[in-house]
């Protein structure tokens, strides 16, 4: 089973650990890139903040993962 991730402030996600997801914390551009690029092989989805989407490169592509950015 793959899991599901969001990266971003704590303050926008909290709800979602409550739903199972991993909420890894990050709102500087290296901790949001570092923790991208740390996604384990059974991440199947991650969900980013506007601003965490924003500090990542273009074109944000990893394979085998889907990602959307969470509404403001």
């Amino acid at each position: 089973m793959s899991r599901v991730v969001a990266i971003g402030t704590v303050a926008e996600l909290a709800g979602y650990g409550l739903a199972g997801v991993e909420v890894i914390a990050a709102t500087e551009t290296e901790a949001v890139r570092r923790a991208w690029s740390e996604l384990g092989d059974d991440v199947g989805l991650v969900l980013l903040t506007a601003e965490a989407r924003r500090q990542l490169p273009d074109p944000l592509v990893r394979p085998g993962v889907l990602w959307a950015v969470l509404p403001a």
